[in-house]
């Protein structure tokens, strides 16, 4: 049974890839922090990519996994705050997360999640993110309060994805994943690759590769 002491997020590759290549998916990539949770009899507990423990720091969180009472469960995906029109803001991020804690009038924030790692007590990581996703998809068909699942684009759209979408938007951009892909846990995976709207891989090249 997969370990949440052990456990560490599955890391993103940055480099070219071709999108005409069968078998990927894209996501829109969150600007926020990557959180990992759990889910049991005990409660829920929340995990940064440092592995500080934030349970008590987002209770909106907490409250909003903790309606899942059927077993143990294991999510990854990436705490944000949203602003007016859907887009995940980051210094409004810092600036809530800082202080460890709610407070008055603090911004609301939103787990997104975009991977399920144990499924009502079953290690599914090392199924194909396929297969992961539709687990997901139909555990969060019932909206729970503070959390998002995170959908995806088949690979071949990623192009049009990103004109339409990621850049009239100002996204952070797309995350490409092999749909074959189990999740290794703590490794930079050529399996997943970020594409960013700005900096080393930029839109033209993307849609270059893309066709």
């Amino acid at each position: 049974m997969l370990d949440f002491t052990t456990l560490r997020p599955m890391l993103l590759d940055e480099r070219p890839i071709d999108m005409t290549e069968p078998g990927w998916i894209v996501e829109l990539k969150q600007d926020g922090w990557r959180l990992m949770a759990q889910v049991d009899g005990a409660g829920v507990e929340l995990r940064t990519r440092g592995w500080a423990n934030a349970t008590k720091w987002f209770p909106e969180v907490t409250d909003g996994l903790a309606a899942l009472r059927s077993g143990r469960f294991i999510f990854d995906g990436e705490l944000v705050v949203q602003d007016a029109h859907g887009r995940s803001d980051f210094d409004r991020l810092q600036d809530r997360a800082k202080r460890r804690r709610h407070y008055p009038g603090a911004d609301p924030v939103v787990y997104c999640i975009f991977d399920l790692l144990v499924h009502r007590g079953t290690d599914v990581s090392q199924r194909p993110l396929k297969e992961r996703k539709a687990l997901l998809a139909k555990l969060l068909a019932r909206p729970l309060t503070s959390i998002l699942y995170v959908g995806h684009f088949a690979g071949s759209d990623g192009a049009a994805v990103f004109k339409q979408a990621v850049l009239p938007l100002k996204l952070e951009g797309l995350v490409a994943k092999r749909e074959v892909s189990v999740y290794t846990s703590g490794i930079r995976s050529a399996d997943w690759v970020k594409i960013k709207r700005k900096g080393a891989i930029p839109a033209e090249r993307f849609k270059r590769s893309s066709g």
